[in-house]
């Protein structure tokens, strides 16, 4: 496990919709939220189009934890994107646990364009979370 006084840092992937999460994101900078700096931000137009490869090619990559931020459920801008999203995380987290990197690595949340703080709130929850899993084992084959 991995602690704060090792200097350990999570480097995180976030996929985001290009509706509701973006601009709760835009939300969260407009009230002026912090949250941490961690993050590198991948646009889609929908989480819809998030595939597993892209969740585990961001791991190869050496991002010691990803997540989505999608529409809420029932008013994804494509109908159904956000489901198919949570599909293929859930199957991306098998994978995870099959190949003995953890699924607790990757997540989906959930939010609307007004929530700026659910926003900032799940990148220092990501950050923490993985922050006590340590670093991704695969970062340094990716160096």
């Amino acid at each position: 496990m991995a602690d704060r006084d090792n200097g350990f840092e999570p480097e995180l992937t976030l996929f985001t919709c290009n509706y509701c999460a973006y601009m709760a994101g835009d939300t969260a900078g407009a009230l002026r939220l912090q949250y941490p700096a961690n993050v590198k931000l991948v646009r889609l137009p929908c989480t819809g189009k998030i595939d597993v490869r892209y969740l585990l090619a961001a791991f190869e990559q050496g991002a010691d934890g990803v997540y989505l931020i999608a529409c809420p459920i029932g008013t994804c801008h494509h109908v159904r994107g956000n489901e198919r999203a949570r599909a293929r995380v859930e199957f991306a987290k098998k994978i995870l646990d099959q190949i003995g990197l953890g699924s607790e690595r990757l997540e989906i949340f959930f939010a609307s364009g007004g929530q700026g703080a659910t926003y900032a709130m799940k990148a220092a929850e990501m950050t923490e979370r993985v922050r006590q899993l340590g670093p991704n084992p695969l970062r340094k084959m990716a160096a």
